[in-house]
């Protein structure tokens, strides 16, 4: 596969879905540690196209009657062109860094959209594109408490007297 000048190597991808997240990097039993990246379900025809296009594209199958699903690894590296992480809830905007994108581990995602820039790879004959993050912007599930109590200025304070949540394990 050689490079085709001028060709840029990026797919939006609106209202994406995503699974098997590790933004924090953390090593798994299908993860060294430091590898941050997370997956993208593609529909069918994207993800036939991006594999005809070279695009490091899997296929999940999940139930025998059900076709294939098709999914991409998605990396994100922080050296040289870092992405750009938007976390959105209740329409204020939080730029997240190497130290806060974990965070999206574990939120709740009402929905994403990304843009992921292409690298073409050769390694002893093999070849393909390898999906890296460029922008993200992940918008958060609000739950009804978040939205009632938002307005108000309050710092939340540890009051002496209330027992931690360890604590509360002990019961």
């Amino acid at each position: 596969m050689s490079k085709t000048p001028g060709k840029k190597l990026e797919i939006r991808i609106d209202n994406a879905k995503i699974a098997f997240r590790n933004f924090a990097g953390a090593e798994g039993k299908f993860n060294p540690a430091g590898n941050r990246n997370f997956c993208v379900f593609l529909p069918e025809d994207v993800a036939k196209s991006m594999e005809a296009e070279g695009w490091n594209i899997r296929w999940l199958n999940s139930y025998p009657d059900e076709p294939a699903q098709g999914i991409i690894s998605v990396k994100l590296n922080f050296g040289n062109y870092p992405p750009n992480i938007i976390l959105i809830s209740d329409g204020k905007m939080t730029r997240l860094d190497e130290n806060t994108v974990d965070t999206l581990d574990f939120a709740e995602l009402e929905k994403v959209d990304l843009i992921l820039r292409g690298y073409e790879w050769n390694v002893s004959g093999k070849h393909g594109i390898k999906a890296y993050l460029k922008t993200g912007y992940f918008i958060l599930v609000v739950d009804e408490l978040a939205k009632k109590y938002a307005e108000m200025d309050v710092a939340i304070t540890q009051n002496a007297n209330t027992p931690t949540t360890s604590e509360y394990e002990e019961f």
